[in-house]
């Protein structure tokens, strides 16, 4: 989020809302809140995104369109910064080991510089990559957050000012 840039200019001229703002939790979005998800089960998309499994009584077609967005757009993000971060190129993935009495490893596999790509790989971090900010991993944050805002039932977020949305509320 670039919230210095696009602040609202009348919660700018009040640095006790801007700590309000950042400091105030937001509510979930009706219908996914822990009590609605209590089952503790999931499936997993077609696209490999796992989602919560709803309960009946919360489970509409609105709220799992948005569960299914939100998972997506985080899955993709999280893949892209992954492929970013260990070129398949460059690495090999080392299954962990299987302790006694399991049949697979809860643990995820090793990634591994394959020979050649130690220092490629060493200078590949998510503080560099998130200070680069290159347009695929805005584009993949700004799809998250538009999957988020729309859970939320805001048809008036703006990706670019994320911020404002906040401030309104504390001025209306």
């Amino acid at each position: 989020m670039v919230i210095g840039e696009c602040f609202h200019a009348r919660c700018r001229q009040r640095p006790d809302v801007q700590r309000q703002i950042v400091l105030r939790n937001l509510s979930l979005p009706t219908n996914l809140t822990p009590k609605d998800t209590a089952s503790q089960q999931t499936r997993t998309l077609d696209s490999g995104a796992v989602v919560p499994v709803l309960q009946a009584s919360t489970g509409s077609a609105r709220t799992e369109e948005a569960v299914q967005a939100i998972a997506q757009a985080a899955f993709k993000l999280n893949a892209l910064r992954e492929n970013w971060l260990n070129p398949p190129e460059w690495t090999q993935r080392i299954p962990e080991v299987i302790p006694l009495g399991m049949t697979h490893s809860p643990y995820p596999d090793r990634i591994v510089a394959k020979a050649g790509h130690e220092k490629d790989l060493s200078e590949r971090t998510l503080t560099k990559l998130y200070n680069a900010r290159p347009a695929w991993l805005d584009a993949a944050h700004k799809a998250l957050d538009m999957a988020v805002a729309h859970a939320y039932g805001w048809a008036d977020y703006n990706p670019e000012c994320p911020m404002k949305r906040f401030c309104n509320a504390y001025w209306r």
